[in-house]
């Protein structure tokens, strides 16, 4: 460990952000924090990434300027945190310390190295990858394979601040994998008391930032994607000394509610985690929201037949003791890797006159769920109906799922051949490959939303599913913010698909890098090979006379948009407005307007502005809140799959701050 500090933090600065910020004595997790702090991943507790900031605004947005930037050493898709005009960063292999005006480093801190540290996997939903990480490099553990141990890094996603609690004093917590690390936020020096030397040893890793509610440090799990390992149970420490409080067992077991609902599949379950990079608190009545992922395998359960309950849900906790409150499944028997990205927002909305609280969740599936958050039954009605059923041997297929009444799906959710591009969509050459890519996997069947992916026996021709969303979504971890005042929800929703069909697994094969050892009888794979990864996509520029693709990018065979920013009136269950995110600047003029998918998610602030980066076409921008109208955008010089955040430095001015690649970008008037 090492700390560097080039000044430190005034004891009065820390002082007045503990007294802004202390938990638990409002009725409002928003009325906690000082209007121009930034304490957590999501800003409040309530997770709506609202901020309540307008000097910034629908009226002057168009002058933005880069203020400053600093080059992390890692971390391209955290969110920085600010507390009494400091920013927090994790940076690779450190966490920093800046003054939010100017940038300049207050103090770094440099993660110890473990003796066997275990690196967090990375799930193929947070990270598409071809087959296989890059060659050389261990999944999200930063260090090279050959030249001694993995460099130990601090959570790519970011930290979280704990505002002390009058015996001691305010800390920086973060995640690095298996273990839980606290500094102080005033020096960056290990936090005494906490753990052995300021770290705690977590037991199973999680690479998203730790939830801290009064002195409850909640985290989640990144266990792999094999049926049987290690539980990816949720978990809460102290944030004073690091002794565990408790943890919630995902995959009940016998004698446990729930456990009927997984038949014999129960037994040493893996998956099933809260992949999630934070848990949501309703501050006023206690309550932690965990999103709980899908069970593994990914693509096949024919070993754990049932509804498989705390799977897919939204899972409600008492926050101080882990006590079991209630849940809501919005996948019932996942096969499509339809995990939960995040949990959603807290906000009330008006319903029959009074007013309801309520957590709104939109996950990879695109379909809104708005549930009364004191007890889990839906405020928008919620249907359960018939999907189709699909023929891979000894799989267990659930003859419903669960649909909101209303909005409908944010993404497409359906496809049928004359639903190709075309031409006149990109360009003739990129419309024959689609084709071509059409007829070399047999035809795509899609029979509509939960389409499950149908058995092809290895010899035989092509028998190609195609699926909506892909396994991407939807909206990612990315997620929604929510103005509380307005009531209106904004997501990044993906236009992605998953291609291919189930087969018999090859034992002497790796069928995805996270899932390496599994026993699975049956995965997934396609005309292109083993794997989770294949959509129907194909080269702008076609292929050459030898069949191989011509130089360019590769882009989605269905018709355009492939990225929508959508905003909803949660009050109403209504879409508001959609707007087209994203452009594609390897396509001719005109044609550019197609949406350019990401996994980030936006901001709003009391300026009426949606900021918003996400997209892979090195752009960062800004919507008016209540048109939907892009009124502002930037350059960058990497593409910004971060979350944006808006904080007040102690100069009193207002910035907008997202991170592109390992620059974080700072724009002010």
């Amino acid at each position: 460990m090492r700390v560097k500090r080039s000044m430190l933090i005034p004891v009065a600065v820390v002082t007045a952000a503990i007294g802004v910020w202390a938990q638990g004595s409002s009725s409002s997790a928003r009325n906690q924090i000082a209007p121009g702090d930034w304490p957590n991943l999501n800003r409040d507790l309530a997770a709506t990434r609202f901020s309540p900031l307008t000097e910034i605004n629908t009226t002057n947005v168009g002058s933005l300027k880069q203020a400053w930037t600093y080059r992390l050493g890692g971390g391209a898709t955290s969110v920085p945190l600010v507390v009494g005009g400091v920013m927090y960063a994790s940076s690779g292999p450190q966490v920093v310390a800046l003054d939010a005006d100017s940038g300049k480093e207050i103090w770094s801190y440099t993660v110890p190295a473990a003796a066997a540290a275990t690196p967090a996997p990375v799930s193929d939903a947070q990270a598409p990858a071809a087959a296989a990480p890059p060659p050389g490099l261990t999944p999200s553990a930063g260090g090279r394979r050959g030249g001694g141990p993995p460099v130990a890094v601090a959570s790519q996603r970011g930290v979280g601040y704990w505002p002390g609690d009058g015996t001691a004093s305010a800390r920086v917590m973060f995640l690095g994998g298996t273990r839980l690390f606290a500094v102080d936020a005033a020096t960056g020096n290990p936090s005494a008391g906490f753990g052995t030397d300021g770290i705690v040893n977590i037991g199973v890793p999680y690479n998203g930032t730790p939830t801290l509610y009064r002195n409850v440090v909640i985290i989640g799990a990144n266990v792999n994607e094999v049926p049987q390992g290690p539980a990816g149970n949720p978990r809460a420490f102290d944030a004073r000394t690091g002794k565990k409080l408790w943890e919630f067992q995902t995959v009940p077991k016998p004698g446990s509610k729930y456990n009927e609902t997984w038949g014999d599949g129960w037994k040493e379950r893996s998956g099933t985690n809260m992949w999630g990079f934070a848990a949501p608190v309703d501050v006023e009545r206690g309550i932690a929201y965990l999103p709980v992922a899908g069970p593994a395998a990914n693509y096949y359960g024919g070993d754990r037949p049932g509804r498989n309950d705390y799977a897919n849900s939204v899972v409600a906790v008492d926050a101080q003791t882990g006590k079991y409150l209630w849940h809501f499944q919005t996948v019932h028997h996942d096969i499509w890797d339809s995990d939960m990205p995040t949990a959603g927002g807290l906000v009330d909305v008006m319903q029959n006159g009074r007013r309801v609280p309520v957590i709104a969740h939109v996950g990879k599936t695109s379909y809104l769920f708005v549930l009364n958050r004191t007890n889990g039954k839906p405020i928008i009605p919620v249907e359960e109906r018939p999907v189709p059923k699909g023929d891979v041997p000894t799989e267990s297929y659930s003859p419903t799922q669960p649909f909101p009444v209303r909005p409908g799906p944010l993404s497409r959710v359906s496809f049928k051949k004359e639903e190709m591009v075309t031409a006149a969509d990109t360009t003739a050459e990129h419309a024959a490959a689609c084709l071509s890519m059409w007829d070399k996997a047999g035809g795509f069947s899609n029979a509509g939303p939960f389409t499950p992916f149908m058995f092809h026996k290895k010899g035989d021709p092509p028998k190609s599913t195609i699926q909506f969303p892909g396994g991407t979504g939807g909206v990612n971890w990315g997620g929604m913010a929510v103005d509380p005042n307005s009531g209106y929800m904004f997501v990044n929703a993906q236009n992605t698909s998953l291609v291919g069909w189930v087969e018999e697994k090859d034992p002497n094969v790796d069928y995805s890098f996270d899932a390496r050892g599994s026993k699975q009888p049956y995965d997934r794979a396609s005309v292109n090979g083993v794997g989770p990864f294949f959509t129907f996509s194909a080269p702008l520029n076609g292929y050459d006379a030898n069949g191989r693709p011509r130089p360019g990018p590769q882009l989605p065979c269905q018709r355009p948009p492939w990225s929508k920013l959508v905003a909803v009136n949660l009050n109403t269950g209504m879409v508001v407005w959609e707007s087209v995110l994203g452009v594609n600047d390897a396509l001719p003029e005109g044609k550019r307007l197609v949406g350019n998918s990401g996994s980030a998610g936006p901001t709003v602030t009391a300026g009426g502005l949606v900021f918003v980066g996400a997209t892979n076409d090195r752009r960062f921008r800004a919507f008016d809140a209540t048109t939907g109208t892009e009124i502002w955008t930037t350059n960058l010089e990497a593409n910004a799959n971060a979350n944006p955040m808006s904080y007040q430095g102690k100069s009193g001015k207002q910035f907008v701050a997202v991170v592109a690649g390992n620059i974080l970008m700072v724009y002010s008037l």
